[in-house]
Formats: structure tokens, C-alpha cells, sequence
């Protein structure tokens, strides 16, 4: 009986962190720094710093979790693409949470934190071309800005974006590349003084 109502203490107080976590990243969320070398519409923001430090200290679904629920709060309050971007953004954080989340769960250490960041930083810049590629300029191309004026802002960048698919080599990946090494820069001189929130398991 002792261990049921510990057991459910537990859970109640990893709910609560999920919850408290989940509202800081959504917060974030709206503190976006745009960047000249891209397009206006590609923006910053270290919503998903938060969603890392959930995942290392609670584990990775709890990390993917936290993301799952800044995406929808966002849909829900104020999605400019009818919860299609949000979507999109689960799919292109995730892996990068997910994967710090996971190799700290071997061990928690300054190598592990680079190591999962590195590889989530590569899938997130390859996940994000496929998803913008297929979902979401071609979505924004029909609702809100014509393709060819989404090429002309990146040609006017990059003289080597002539099309789509040239859009995501020289724009879409670096930025994902960048945005990654900045959450990362973020997140390794705050590992260790979370070391508390990571010791909560």
C-alpha cells in the first residue's frame, strides 16, 4: 500500500514538472530572434532548451512529450497555419530532444549532452528540409506567400537558390544547423546548474 501511494506521489509530481515545463517552453516560444542571413520567416527561438533539460532529468518520451505540448498550445492559441507548422516543428525538434534525452540516459555527462545534440542537429537539419519541402512552403505557397516570391527571398540571399529544392540545400539546412549549435551553446553551460533538476529520478 505504501509503495502504491509513493508510486502515485511520483507520478503526480512528474505530471506537475511536465506541466510546468511544457508552459515555460510554450512561453518561450513567442521570444524569437530573427537572424539577417535568412529569410524573415525563419526564426529562433529556445523553446525546445527547455523540453532537453525535462528529457534528461525525467527521460526521452517525457522530453518528446513536453514538445508534443508546446506545439499543440501554440496550435490551439495562435497557429498562422492551421496547426500544420506545429506538427511540422514536432517532427523537426523531436529528434534533436529526443536524442540528447537518450544518450544521457546512459550516463549524464558533458560528452553524452554533445554527442546526442551533434546527431540531433544532423537529423533535425534533415528531417526540416523534408518536412518544409513536402509540407510546409507548398502549404504557405497556396495560404499565404506565393512560391515564387518565397524564391525570390531566398535568391536574394543566396544567389544559388534558384528553386525549392536549391531553397533547402543553401537555406533551410544551415538553418537548422545553426539553430541547433545555438541551442546547444544554450544548453551546455546550463547543464550543470541544473544538476539539481537532473537528479530528480
Amino acid at each position: 500500500m505504501q509503495y502504491s501511494i509513493k508510486r502515485q506521489k511520483i507520478s503526480a509530481k512528474i505530471i506537475a514538472q511536465i506541466g510546468i515545463l511544457a508552459a515555460i517552453s510554450y512561453l518561450l516560444r513567442f521570444f524569437e530572434i530573427p537572424l539577417p542571413i535568412f529569410p524573415p520567416f525563419l526564426r529562433i527561438d529556445l523553446s525546445d532548451v527547455v523540453a532537453v533539460f525535462g528529457g534528461i532529468s525525467m527521460g526521452p518520451v517525457v522530453g518528446f512529450i513536453i514538445v508534443v505540448i508546446k506545439n499543440l498550445l501554440q496550435a490551439i492559441t495562435g497557429s498562422s497555419t492551421g496547426g500544420v507548422g506545429e506538427f511540422a516543428n514536432i517532427l523537426i525538434a523531436g529528434p534533436y530532444v529526443l536524442m540528447i534525452s537518450i544518450f544521457c540516459k546512459k550516463a549524464n555527462s558533458y560528452k553524452n549532452v554533445l554527442i546526442g545534440a551533434v546527431i540531433g542537429t544532423i537529423l533535425m537539419a534533415i528531417i526540416g528540409s523534408v518536412v518544409n519541402y513536402y509540407i510546409m512552403f507548398p502549404l504557405y505557397s497556396k495560404v499565404m506567400i506565393p512560391m515564387e516570391a518565397i524564391i525570390s527571398m531566398g535568391t536574394a540571399l543566396n544567389p544559388k537558390v534558384t528553386d525549392l529544392f536549391s531553397f533547402m540545400i543553401w537555406l533551410i539546412i544551415p538553418f537548422n544547423i545553426v539553430k541547433g549549435a545555438i541551442m546547444t551553446a544554450v544548453i551546455l553551460p546550463l547543464y550543470k546548474k541544473m544538476e539539481k533538476l537532473l537528479t530528480l529520478n
